[in-house]
């Protein structure tokens, strides 16, 4: 079973739909957890709390930077084995679709640009909330409670480039998701000509109800932050 999860084109991209689709559930559950900060601070304060230094918190990020890991490193690997077998085509796809194009053949770049979308998000938040905990800090550089994760996404969104920097990070999201999702369904045998439609639709939909979720946080907040009424500071 290793061997063939390992050695085999069909095994790597198997491992990259169970890792991908693992990671599709989290990112949807990660952007429901952010728009709570669009209705109720306090709300995603407590999420936030919730979801501290705890020991279930703490597995469940490991887990997510072994799965990220996982999943990048079977990209570049099939990645260099298809331009061994194909020259420069980089994703074999059974169902050619001129929407998909594009994506389906920059996967890498755009996984590259997600990548680093996650650092500068690790940079903006974890480092300044679960990591302040695990020191046993009380505050972090911002001089903000661990826990004050509504407070914390206010200041954020409120510097106008970090606001780009995401908003660049979402659309590369939504056009890897774009690709991504319905690839994994292929994957399993899924994407004949009665489902391929179908599954192209569900594609899309999941990712722009994520890329919408987290660009109405980012842009929300920065709006609030140009006028002081909508922070009820006026």
């Amino acid at each position: 079973m290793s061997s063939f999860l390992c050695n085999s084109s069909v095994g790597k991209k198997l491992v990259m739909s169970i890792s991908g689709c693992a990671l599709v559930l989290f990112i949807l559950f990660h952007m429901a957890m952010n728009m709570t900060a669009l209705f109720s601070p306090e709300a995603y304060n407590a999420i936030c709390g919730f979801l501290g230094a705890n020991w279930y918190a703490l597995v469940g990020t490991a887990g997510l930077a072994a799965l990220v890991v996982l999943h990048f490193a079977y990209a570049l690997i099939l990645t260099v084995n298809n331009y061994r077998a194909r020259g420069s085509q980089r994703y074999a796809v059974t169902v050619q679709e001129k929407g998909v194009s594009w994506a389906s053949k920059n996967m890498l770049v755009l996984g590259f640009i997600v990548l680093g979308g996650l650092g500068l998000h690790l940079f903006n938040f974890w480092a300044k909330m679960q990591l302040v905990e695990l020191t046993g800090a009380h505050t972090n550089s911002l001089g903000l409670a661990p826990t004050d994760g509504a407070a914390l996404i206010a200041y954020t969104f409120s510097q106008w480039y970090y606001v780009a920097l995401y908003l660049v990070w979402f659309a590369a999201l939504w056009f890897h998701l774009t690709h991504g999702v319905w690839s994994m369904f292929q994957t399993v045998g899924w994407a004949n000509d009665t489902w391929y439609p179908r599954l192209k639709c569900i594609s899309n939909l999941v990712a722009t109800v994520i890329f919408l979720g987290f660009a109405a946080v980012a842009v929300f907040y920065f709006i609030r932050s140009l006028c002081p009424c909508c922070a009820g500071n006026c």
